[in-house]
């Protein structure tokens, strides 16, 4: 055999014409005799129309990531107006002792949970006697402080629930702890409970429900002892 003899192959033909852009210019007859499947049955078409389906395609992908994003977008900016609200009203609360059932009732309303309570601890004595402080046990205030994230999943007994105006109904829950700070244990617990047992589900993500604990742990250290009398 010759040693110059060179069989071509399929790379060799992709590689000369993707160096040598001006081929289909010089050859654009070629482009129309070309007839490849249309990718949708067995009907053959042009190289120009099986290009233009395949635009097509990915044109309509980007479309419907385009509308996913914008549908997230929107739902995000709505979750963002719903918290301001809350923080606005939490602000405008003029009685410490009244934070709490401002917690629940605004929780309630903006984001549409059924069922919600706070317990706090170890508030300044003056409080002592109001029902959110009453009921509950030192379990639940180490099971609070042992929670690094929010819990969501199915009521499982937890003492929480009996929390709650109507307990029976608590099929999913979120437990959610209220710190005065980053790495300090709890001083009291939030709990939002559905009757619908995907609610709260195990695997859901557990940031939003971070923030609203930051925020309401935030506003009840005013319930604290070193916060002033009011």
């Amino acid at each position: 055999m010759n040693p110059t003899d060179h069989s071509i192959t399929e790379d060799d033909i992709a590689n000369f014409l993707a160096n040598t852009p001006d081929f289909f210019e010089r050859h654009a007859e070629l482009l129309a005799s070309v007839q490849l499947s249309s990718g949708h049955g067995t009907r053959a078409v042009s190289l120009q129309e099986r290009q233009a389906g395949l635009l097509r395609d990915k044109i309509k992908g980007l479309e419907a990531k385009v509308v996913e994003m914008i549908r997230y977008g929107q739902e995000n900016v709505a979750i963002a107006e719903k918290l301001q609200r809350c923080t606005r009203n939490l602000l405008l609360t003029a009685h410490a002792r009244d934070l709490p059932a401002t917690i629940v009732n605004e929780l309630k309303k903006q984001f549409s949970v059924p069922q919600a309570a706070i317990k706090v601890w170890q508030v300044n004595g003056i409080f002592s006697g109001e029902g959110f402080c009453t009921g509950v046990s030192e379990d639940a205030q180490a099971f609070a402080s042992s929670l690094t994230e929010p819990y969501c999943g199915v009521n499982s007994g937890f003492e929480a629930a009996s929390w709650l105006s109507d307990p029976a109904q608590a099929m999913s829950l979120a437990l959610v702890p209220l710190r005065a700070g980053p790495g300090q244990d709890a001083f009291g617990m939030l709990v939002l409970a559905s009757p619908d047992a995907e609610r709260f589900q195990s695997d859901m993500g557990t940031e939003f429900l971070a923030q609203i604990g930051d925020l309401a742990g935030a506003a009840l250290t005013r319930l604290l002892p070193q916060a002033a009398a009011e």
